[in-house]
């Protein structure tokens, strides 16, 4: 039997949402899972606990960027991660993947705020990776090559998923596609795209002032880049109830593949 190969969002939202948790996720491949970023706080443990995703079964972690809403979760899991080593309980090194800039940040607040026994664990259980564009890596049995999103704010890096399965997935981070990484991009059958609001809320929200796009701009780069599926994310929270239903049909009305707008805590097989 194939191992389980899936998706889940633990959570969908943009920085400053109190509805929903800052956008995160895990792939899981059989009883192994790649965790991607991780919100702004402790609340990543709920999250995952929520998951029924153990910590144990985390064996490795992308960074996308230094943001607060992206990078301060980081810390959370690398002190649960350090705990487990410090026990024994770390089956293998943990190696978390990102820019340099990611790097350093991750290792002062580490220094700043972490107890001696945990922060040993850094460079032997735990493996900061920095990455370059284009670097290549492969972690829970899955090919990714990362690459610079060449962000307009910070500095961000995405990453092309090459599954088990035969299937490519595309995560481009928190910002609009830049048209320097379509060879990353184009053709894949899976693309995550952020959205900060619908097209029709352009004047309410204001996406573009924030670097950010809308969901009928996401589901035209998808057009554009022939995806089969668009995962849409990193929204506001203001109509949760509603927003899988209206973020659908305003990227329905220029897309033809199949498109998912998930709340948290949502699985998507892929």
């Amino acid at each position: 039997m194939a191992n389980k190969l899936e998706l889940t969002m633990l959570g969908t939202g943009n920085a400053m949402v109190t509805k929903c948790y800052n956008t995160c996720f895990t792939i899981r491949n059989g009883n192994d899972y790649f965790l991607t970023d991780a919100g702004g706080g402790n609340g990543i443990l709920s999250q995952l606990e929520k998951a029924g995703i153990e910590i144990g079964s985390l064996r490795g972690m992308f960074v996308t960027h230094g943001h607060t809403d992206h990078i301060l979760g980081a810390i959370w899991i690398i002190r649960i991660i350090a705990m487990s080593a410090c026990q024994n309980k770390l089956k293998s090194p943990f190696t978390i993947y990102c820019h340099d800039e990611a790097t350093e940040m991750l290792t002062t607040f580490c220094r700043m705020t972490l107890k001696k026994k945990h922060l040993d664990t850094l460079g032997r259980q735990i493996i900061l990776q920095t990455v370059s564009d284009g670097d290549k890596a492969e972690c829970c049995g899955i090919g990714f090559t990362f690459f610079d999103i060449h962000s307009t704010k910070k500095k961000q890096f995405g990453f092309r998923a090459e599954l088990p399965n035969g299937k490519s997935l595309a995560c481009l981070g928190d910002e609009p596609f830049n048209e320097s990484c379509t060879k990353y991009v184009a053709g894949c059958e899976w693309m995550m795209h952020e959205a900060f609001c619908l097209h029709a809320d352009t004047d309410k929200f204001r996406p573009y002032e924030k670097h950010h796009s809308t969901a009928l701009d996401a589901a035209k780069t998808a057009q554009s880049l022939n995806i089969g599926n668009l995962i849409i994310y990193h929204t506001e929270d203001f109509d949760l109830p509603n927003r899988k239903t209206k973020y659908t049909e305003e990227a329905t009305s220029v897309f033809s593949g199949n498109i998912f707008v998930p709340d948290d805590l949502e699985t998507i097989q892929l």
